[in-house]
């Protein structure tokens, strides 16, 4: 079939003139050097991802692996639509750097088509070193390292892979680039990563207190002194994006019950590990069972080659596999904490905005005790434990939203907003929370 560009270098006799074939062979290798991928998503409709560059970077292994790793976690035990994926947020996340790109370029800010490349390269990548149940993972068998470190990692292993195309964007994403703004892009008050996931995380729980207007903001964002700004007509839409967020942190990834599964899941991996460290045998994917028997911190990451290897084979299916089976293993803690979470018979959550004190944690623990008589002292610390939540949904003291005004002054939206005493929600809040099964009464 003749394509509709190139008909008027066919002529009738089925010859071509040199000039003419030279034309063709341009349109063919001109649409062959801007291949593209159109992704149709939920939240923002259509993404295009084009280039060599971040259409390797998607289909990377990865990336993909991004795809078997739920954004929210646990979050689903409350609200069951939660089931998207950091895959998702990803190309989220993305997109809207190409709108804020697109945005500032069309205001005069100077950026460079490969300082465009390595922005979109760092946003798409700012999760990859994301495990399954992260923050989980995080405090159970793996220690002493965040998901931006092991980000990082994967960052420093495809830019070899990738022959140093990725320097910049390493260096945008370490905020060792010189235009600063760019890394505030990536990670910052106002970054496209929190622009998404309120967005995102907002249309799969149903909680519509999330909802931002992202395309506002970005329409609103400016460069001043190298710093990202916000024009000052922009102030209510910032606003909301604050509460939402404050809400959001209550509502969703704090709410008691995701907080208390969370640390049932804590519990169960904390008690896997020990049991195999006893030479007990369980069933575990190859993957998991390299982390169960292994005490791994940050320098394990970055000495051992290996450890990143495994690491990039984790995700949820490993992980829920394996709590299936356990769910009739022999020893009474891990099956209990296991079948509970299968078959979501959660522990209760007391939370209380000051410390517990040690008389109120005896009680729990003496009826714990109580309820399981043939089980040890140590044995019976798996099932209650204790921690505290801060929301912070606006942090001034890291990196301020600011205010461009049109005589060219600059403030903190602390010192800006009218309408909503933002000073009060920049202030931490922090609960204690203590979690046992429902069987104890107590409190």
């Amino acid at each position: 079939m003749i394509m509709p560009e190139m008909a008027n270098y066919f002529i009738p006799s089925g010859y071509l003139t040199f000039f003419r074939l030279t034309k063709i062979r341009q349109i063919v290798s001109r649409s062959l050097s801007n291949k593209r991928k159109i992704i149709n998503d939920p939240v923002h409709g259509f993404i295009t991802v084009s280039g060599d560059l971040m259409l390797g970077l998607v289909e990377n292994p990865l990336l993909q692996r991004l795809r078997r790793i739920r954004q929210l976690g646990m979050t689903s035990y409350v609200y069951p639509g939660a089931l998207h994926t950091r895959f998702h947020h990803a190309l989220g996340a993305m997109h809207l750097m190409q709108d804020a790109l697109e945005t500032l370029k069309l205001k005069g800010i100077e950026i460079t088509d490969k300082e465009t490349e390595s922005t979109l390269a760092a946003i798409l990548l700012h999760d990859i070193g994301h495990g399954p149940y992260s923050h989980a993972l995080e405090h159970s068998i793996v220690s002493d390292i965040n998901h931006e470190e092991i980000s990082l990692l994967f960052m420093q292993k495809l830019n070899a892979e990738y022959h140093g195309q990725l320097d910049m964007a390493i260096s945008i994403f370490t905020n060792t680039y010189p235009k600063k703004f760019l890394h505030q892009l990536v990670s910052g008050q106002l970054d496209t990563d929190r622009l998404d996931y309120l967005k995102r995380d907002s249309f799969f729980t149903g909680v519509s207190e999330g909802v931002i207007n992202t395309e506002r903001i970005i329409k609103m964002l400016t460069v001043h002194n190298d710093e990202l700004v916000v024009e000052d007509k922009g102030i209510y839409s910032i606003e909301k994006f604050i509460v939402a967020r404050r809400l959001m942190y209550w509502q969703v990834y704090y709410h008691k019950t995701v907080v208390a599964a969370e640390n049932m899941l804590i519990s169960l991996l904390k008690r896997a590990k020990e049991l195999i460290s006893k030479g007990v045998s369980l069933h575990a994917t190859p993957a998991l069972d390299f982390f169960l028997r292994s005490n791994l911190n940050a320098n394990d990451f970055q000495s051992r080659p290996e450890v990143a290897d495994w690491f990039a084979q984790l995700d949820d299916y490993d992980i829920m596999s394996a709590i299936k089976v356990w769910a009739k293993h022999s020893d009474p803690v891990l099956s209990f904490l296991s079948d509970s979470l299968i078959s979501r018979r959660l522990f209760r959550i007391v939370i209380k905005n000051e410390p517990f004190s040690a008389s109120e944690i005896s009680i729990v623990e003496k009826s714990i005790q109580e309820e399981w008589p043939t089980l040890n002292a140590h044995e019976l610390t798996y099932f209650i434990q204790q921690g505290s939540i801060t929301n912070n949904a606006y942090n001034p003291g890291s990196d301020k939203i600011k205010l461009l005004y049109r005589n060219g002054d600059v403030s903190d939206i602390t010192e800006s907003s009218d309408q909503i005493n933002v000073s009060v929600l920049s202030v931490s809040i922090t609960r204690h929370f203590l979690v046992f099964p429902k069987t104890i009464q107590a409190f």
